[in-house]
């Protein structure tokens, strides 16, 4: 095994877990992790905090095995089970648990009582000078801000020096700004480290800005994994899709296929609707679901022409609200579609209720899904 092989090896993690946690529901998991921050992506109760619960040997697994660092944590066949504080895993709950009654650095320094003293003192120094926090060392808590308390929270796990962190949606209740500024601490952090960082989130924006991998949990399964692009950018399955923000999601059925174009033609259920999308494998006349994201359709309000996009609808702009720095249109086109534009969009376009607007969607962001896995035609 070569030096790189070696290297490669020392920092990764490998789970392969069976937990049966209720009647109707079990976790049956299996995935690998290198260094660097992988997005433990999916909806509620879809088992991601179980998971790393698993791993951090608070749940016992009923099956399986987890290795990290080339050592064995957990492995049901030959009945190890390595004890949660032996296991060199760095743990983030989502409530911090930090202790109101001590300070900044007793809060840091809780994990190292068995360090000698001048050990204890560097580390701890080194932590707080790399989450930016060593003018809060006397600091409580309830003095912090939230972003401050946030970063206590990561010092004070990443100071034992751990093969692995866990952070269970640690981060939020954070403006993004903050939220941003943690992270690439963080990231400089792992730089000099290099572990495994297991992040669960619920939230798509989170995994497209700080994952390297993603991988999607649902109903205890792991039903997709890749990098932030391959699995959210262009989905395969529905619940895929709409956890990754795809508002649009239409019944159609294949009417014709181009080979040769590389794309489908596709009826929009109960309308007059069809819309050429990416040729994948599916059975010419079967049911499939086609999903696009609000963001990805443009609007026009004279018959588009001179356009490489594929798909221009006519319709009527039948809602109009702003959320935020966003404009939420619907369009009824034969099926009602909502759109995103930006304010300025809307005012010098001059929309209004009631207008005859055109819709505009390329070929390539309309995404085929169902509940089973639709292999892509290359």
């Amino acid at each position: 095994m070569t030096a790189a092989m070696l290297s490669a090896a020392a920092t990764s993690l490998s789970v392969r877990v069976r937990k049966i946690l209720a009647r109707d529901f079990s976790l049956e998991a299996e995935f690998e992790a290198g260094a660097g921050i992988t997005m433990l992506f999916g909806q509620s109760g879809s088992g991601k905090s179980t998971l790393l619960s698993c791993i951090a040997g608070l749940i016992v697994p009923d099956a399986g095995h987890i290795v990290l660092d080339a050592k064995v944590l957990f492995d049901s066949q030959h009945k190890v089970n390595i004890p949660a504080r032996k296991r060199s895993v760095g743990y983030l709950f989502q409530n911090l648990a930090l202790f109101p009654h001590l300070t900044v650095e007793q809060n840091v320094q809780y994990g190292l009582a068995k360090v000698p003293a001048a050990v204890r003192e560097k580390r701890v120094s080194t932590i707080l000078e790399s989450f930016r926090i060593a003018h809060l060392l006397a600091g409580k808590p309830n003095e912090l801000s939230g972003g401050e308390r946030q970063r206590v929270a990561l010092a004070r796990s990443l100071v034992t020096d751990p093969k692995v962190l866990l952070l269970d949606e640690p981060l939020t209740a954070l403006d993004a700004l903050t939220k941003s500024q943690i992270i690439a601490d963080l990231r400089a952090w792992n730089a000099s480290h290099e572990i495994p960082i297991i992040y669960v989130t619920h939230a798509v924006t989170e995994a497209f800005a700080l994952g390297e991998r993603v991988i999607v949990l649902d109903k205890g399964r792991v039903v997709a994994k890749g990098t932030p692009q391959e699995v959210l950018d262009a989905p395969r399955r529905e619940l895929i899709a709409n956890l990754a923000g795809f508002e649009n999601v239409f019944d159609t059925t294949v009417e014709s296929v181009s080979e040769a174009q590389g794309t489908m033609n596709c009826h929009l259920t109960g309308s007059e609707v069809n819309l050429e999308v990416p040729l994948v494998t599916v059975d010419h006349d079967a049911p499939i679901r086609v999903a696009i994201r609000a963001g990805d359709i443009m609007v026009a309000t004279g018959k588009p022409v001179g356009l490489s996009a594929r798909n221009t609808l006519k319709g009527v702009l039948v809602s109009l609200r702003r959320e935020v720095v966003t404009m939420i249109a619907t369009v009824n086109a034969g099926v009602n579609f909502e759109v995103h534009l930006t304010p300025n969009a809307c005012c010098e376009l001059n929309l209004k209720h009631g207008d005859e607007v055109w819709l505009v969607i390329k070929t390539y962001s309309c995404h085929l899904v169902n509940g089973d896995d639709v292999s892509a035609v290359n």
